[in-house]
């Protein structure tokens, strides 16, 4: 680093002691001694002198009267960029400290889109401040550690920065978990030194077996962090941690990649290798430019021993990550690679979650982007598509293309007819069946795994709910005039404006989509609206329409509103049904039957309730309940589920529950699409022996 680079550094550290002058940490030191740590981690991963500025300078807009503008006259633009990305969102009064968090989290995803060092000094400035936990009290020590756990150490590894993730891990495991982080220490260290004498003596052969092959290499053992043991007992479901017993490893690091691949063929040479344990990631390699190869062998005495073969560039971007590029930039090697997919991966989160309105759904987002294990699967034309594990042939049509994913109406794996939620392994071949009629649905959301399949599900259902809602909330208000005597009602433009202005939205149709949301009432609405006209002295029309105005009638259900309209489960209205309904908040409309006990006490208050039609092309399938008691005799109840199945309706509720005299009562919820079908079913249960009684309750 030259003298201009430190004279820079030495002014940043006089800039922000000033800055932070009179400020001390939990422990009692001189805040600055925070930031002045955080940039000596940066300076041992030989980042430059501009992020090295930041680091120190990193909480002086948070925490001081120091303005970004300030920063950017004294030490730059980037520097102040830079500490912008890294400082969190002002918290406001009527703010959750999670959404505050979850806000802070975007505002610094989208600084890292534009420089990728923002993540480094904060995933730097989380470990210093892992490091000195112990001045707080437990409770917020716990949080930070599983936020730590959850999301910096995570993004840490998908940054490819693999040292620092694994002292986070660490970290987070032994504030959140002390005395299991304790026990895994011991036992450790306890077989430490028979371990090391395995590992020196595979080591050693291993050094032979390469030189006579003329390969050189570094063979070095290595040890795992605690957290990445605990984590294997937890996925093989070991109770007793002496059962674990491949945490012995090492590494060999060789000159380039064909190297690698004839070391690997010297050691199943002189080793036995273990079933289902070699993983190549050099042919391809992890989202984050990770390459290695993994293989695990039965090493001298038959201990297990695990194995990485990497090239010496390779090893380095292992080391460092995106970090690399500055650490290494004045070495050969592709030391860019890491930042470039960094970069690529943030642009296609970033993109996928520009619809999403919700910092809360922001973080469960990310948290499902930063899932550690990945399956590698391949499109029709062979192209790798990586995805987190546990993802679906859903997850895999949305990985292609947003409108791919909202036409699919299946798969087909390895040639093979699958369903959407078909669960992907590694290697798989997967093409998706679409169709022009198919439309996402909100079940889809139950097994969507990556981010971007969720948020263009929601987006799209969102969409959908908003058109929807614009269309209820026409009719409601119209209902509404109607009812209160005016057939229609002409408000000038300006006086529209004051209403909208009044109830504090931006324009017409979003005070439509409010009503039909059910976020505001369409009464109320519609009496806002007179006197409106009223106060303001415009002429209205009579409160009673001529004979020859078509009379709007109740409002029609067609039965396909279903991402707004809900039918109650205290009475499971179907088409035919005599039917109201009304708005509740988020909502929508919901439909009770008008027998309905809970209907009664809403048609106490005239202003909270419709009158609603089933139209004459209502289609679909509703849910509807039926009561049955019957002889507790053999082969009863498979009578009756045969019954209702050979009327094409799907039982998808049900309860049996023994009663006195050897008699069964038993409650269903069926699929019917109207009173008729019902009407069938009931009518065929009655004419079985066994059965006493059927009713539809109220």
């Amino acid at each position: 680093m030259d003298s201009e680079a430190l004279a820079e550094i030495e002014k940043a550290c006089e800039f922000g002691a000033d800055a932070h002058e009179g400020q001390t940490r939990q422990s009692g030191e001189a805040y600055i001694s925070h930031p002045v740590a955080v940039a000596e981690i940066l300076g041992e991963m030989r980042m430059d002198s501009r992020t090295i500025v930041a680091a120190i300078l990193h909480d002086v807009v948070e925490d001081t009267t120091i303005t970004l503008d300030q920063i950017a006259e004294q030490f730059g633009e980037d520097v102040a960029h830079l500490v912008d990305g890294v400082s969190k969102v002002s918290q406001l009064e009527d703010e959750s400290k999670e959404r505050a968090e979850a806000a802070s989290f975007r505002k610094m995803f989208m600084a890292m889109a534009h420089d990728i060092r923002v993540i480094i000094i904060k995933v730097c400035d989380r470990l210093h401040n892992m490091r000195t936990l112990d001045s707080l009290h437990e409770e917020k020590r716990r949080r930070i550690a599983r936020q730590t756990l959850d999301i910096y150490a995570p993004i840490a590894n998908r940054m490819g920065m693999r040292d620092l993730s694994s002292t986070l891990e660490d970290l987070a495991f032994q504030n959140l978990y002390p005395a299991r982080y304790s026990a895994i220490r011991k036992m450790v260290r306890a077989n430490k030194r028979g371990r090391k004498s395995a590992v020196d003596e595979a080591c050693t052969q291993i050094r032979v077996a390469l030189s006579r092959h003329q390969i050189e290499a570094e063979v070095e053992g290595r040890e795992k962090n605690i957290y990445s043991i605990y984590r294997k007992a937890q996925k093989r479901n070991k109770k007793e941690l002496r059962d674990i017993v491949d945490i012995n490893a090492l590494r060999i690091i060789t000159q380039d990649r064909n190297q690698c691949y004839l070391s690997l063929g010297v050691i199943h040479n002189l080793y036995k290798p273990r079933p289902a344990t070699f993983k190549d990631y050099i042919a391809i390699p992890k989202a984050n430019g990770y390459q290695s190869i993994h293989t695990s062998v039965f090493g001298p005495h038959g201990q297990p021993i695990e194995v990485q073969i990497r090239s010496r560039a390779m090893h380095r971007v292992a080391e460092s990550g995106v970090a690399s590029h500055w650490r290494y930039k004045t070495e050969t090697g592709d030391d860019s690679a890491p930042q470039q997919l960094a970069q690529k991966w943030l642009s296609s989160f970033l993109e996928s979650q520009q619809m999403s309105g919700d910092s809360g759904e922001f973080i469960e987002h990310l948290k499902a982007d930063l899932y550690p294990d990945e399956v590698y699967v391949f499109t029709p034309k062979g192209e790798i598509k990586r995805l987190p594990r546990g993802a679906t042939a859903l997850d895999f049509a949305y990985a292609v293309h947003s409108d791919i994913g909202n036409r699919c109406v299946g798969a087909r794996i390895n040639q093979r007819a699958v369903p959407l939620y078909e669960t992907l392994r590694n290697g798989n071949h997967v093409e998706v069946i679409t169709s022009m009629r198919s439309r996402p649905e909100p079940g889809w959301l139950n097994y969507a795994v990556t981010s971007k399949a969720r948020t263009s599900i929601r987006n799209y259902l969102n969409k959908q709910k908003g058109k929807q809602s614009l269309k209820l909330g026409q009719k409601l208000l119209k209902k509404s005039l109607w009812d209160q005597g005016y057939h229609r009602l002409r408000i000038p433009s300006s006086h529209k404006i004051a209403l909208l202005n009044a109830l504090d939205l931006k324009d017409w149709p979003e005070l439509l989509t409010d009503i039909g949301f059910g976020k505001r009432l369409a009464p109320v609405v519609a009496k806002q609206m007179i006197n409106e006209v009223i106060d303001t002295a415009k002429p209205v029309t009579s409160k009673r329409p001529a004979k020859d105005r078509k009379h709007p009638g109740n409002i029609t259900i067609e039965g396909t509103e279903g991402l707004l309209v809900n039918y109650a489960k205290c009475c499971y209205p179907i088409p035919n049904d005599r039917i109201i309904g009304t708005t509740t908040a988020d909502r929508g409309l919901v439909i009770h039957r008008l027998r309905c006990p809970n209907a009664r006490g809403i048609m106490k208050h005239p202003d909270q309730f419709f009158y609603l039609n089933w139209s004459d092309s209502t289609r679909g399938f509703f849910d509807v309940m039926l009561k049955l008691e019957a002889r507790n005799e053999p082969g009863v109840l498979s009578e009756i589920t045969n019954t209702i199945a050979s009327h094409e309706s799907n039982i998808n509720k049900l309860n049996v529950e023994e009663q006195a005299g050897n008699i069964s009562r038993m409650s269903f919820v069926i699929e019917v699409s109207n009173r008729k079908q019902l009407a069938d079913i009931m009518r065929e249960l009655r004419l079985n022996n066994s059965v006493i009684r059927v009713v539809r309750p109220k």
